[in-house]
């Protein structure tokens, strides 16, 4: 049965808004706001609701989750794919997201370099060679900046319905408040970490001594690991088998970047020419072309009135054709941060955008336009 399911069932008396569950993700969610990290590692990630949320947040470049039920990864590890507007706007950041089936009481090279690991409602699932081993493999092999280990707080049980004696059916044991944290020191002394106690799931007022319905212990390692701390028995091979890896779309990758430079290229030529297109009508420059198609170009409009241009960066009409100066379109801040250089922009659109047989501008055919409207 899923866990959270089974919890909801419990907690239907006692009343958490939002569930206790989402509570839980909320908190490292608001932790990885805090501290940032690039890498986050999430131990008995279930179902991946976890890594589902923690795809959106910017900073992370790297999940990974690693369970001991491939099934339950399996069925709902295709949430964590790109979405089409990933493809369609790629991100400024890169991102990698694995998924493992395995033990955490088996240590694996893919699981080292993470800055964040979360336990979160696991180790009362373990068996007790499982749990005498856990704490060697995350603080000791895998050594993160910091940890957060979530588990049942027993001395809450009695205020839930229908709990006999655990909450899950799968639950090896159950600690009380001064259990976990007689535990938790004892492992945050032997690895020189530091934790600090908190949790989600207030009890009812007057029955605080009870504490919180889940309690959540943050560990956060004392000293910067160094090569004369790395575990020099690191195993070679593999124990873990890779269910699910995807790479997301980003414009550190150049296709990527390329397309979306094109795109913006191409649009920011076309607002400019219907601009200019339609000044030279007000003017009566040419008053057989008759190219009326003018979107709400507001702000564009004002930032070109902004500009101060040189003869070389205005656009012109040669014949039928229309050319937009690539310095004029590189002044927009949007095509400026996508390239970084003007060199960059001229790499990037070469044989992709049609272009002044110099180069310098972008060519449009207004009476092949013309025709098509």
């Amino acid at each position: 049965m899923d866990k959270n399911f089974q919890e909801e069932e419990l907690t239907q008396i006692i009343k958490f808004t939002p569930p206790l569950h989402k509570q839980r993700h909320q908190f490292v969610k608001d932790l990885v706001e805090k501290f940032k990290p690039k890498k986050v590692a999430d131990l008995g990630c279930a179902d991946c609701s976890l890594l589902r949320m923690l795809k959106f947040c910017s900073y992370i470049e790297v999940l990974a989750g690693l369970d001991i039920c491939a099934s339950v990864m399996k069925e709902k590890m295709h949430t964590l794919s790109p979405l089409p507007v990933d493809y369609l706007q790629p991100s400024e950041r890169t991102l990698t997201i694995t998924l493992h089936h395995g033990s955490v009481a088996h240590k694996d090279p893919c699981m080292l370099g993470f800055d964040l690991v979360t336990c979160i409602e696991l180790i009362e699932h373990l068996e007790e060679s499982e749990l005498k081993k856990f704490p060697e493999v995350v603080f000791g092999f895998m050594a993160p900046k910091i940890v957060v280990i979530s588990t049942p707080n027993s001395d809450f049980n009695p205020l839930l319905p229908g709990v006999m004696l655990y909450r899950h059916p799968d639950h090896k044991f159950e600690w009380n408040q001064a259990q976990f944290q007689s535990w938790a020191l004892e492992t945050a002394r032997c690895y020189d970490y530091s934790v600090e106690f908190t949790g989600v799931g207030y009890p009812p007022t007057g029955m605080e001594k009870v504490g919180f319905c889940t309690q959540i212990g943050v560990f956060v390692r004392k000293y910067p690991q160094t090569d004369e701390s790395v575990q020099p028995e690191k195993p070679n091979e593999a124990v873990y088998k890779t269910v699910f890896k995807i790479v997301y779309p980003s414009l550190k990758d150049e296709k990527y970047l390329q397309n979306a430079v094109i795109s913006e290229v191409i649009f920011t030529a076309q607002i400019i020419k219907h601009r200019f297109m339609s000044k030279q009508e007000e003017h009566g420059d040419d008053p057989e072309r008759k190219f009326k198609f003018q979107p709400s170009t507001d702000c564009f409009s004002d930032y070109l009135g902004k500009l101060v241009v040189d003869k070389n960066m205005e656009p012109f009409v040669r014949g039928n054709e229309v050319y937009i100066p690539l310095a004029t379109i590189f002044s927009f801040p949007k095509v400026s941060r996508l390239c970084g250089t003007f060199e960059k922009l001229c790499k990037l659109i070469a044989g992709k955008v049609t272009l002044s047989s110099d180069g310098s501008a972008v060519m449009f055919n207004i009476e092949h336009e013309n025709e098509e409207n």
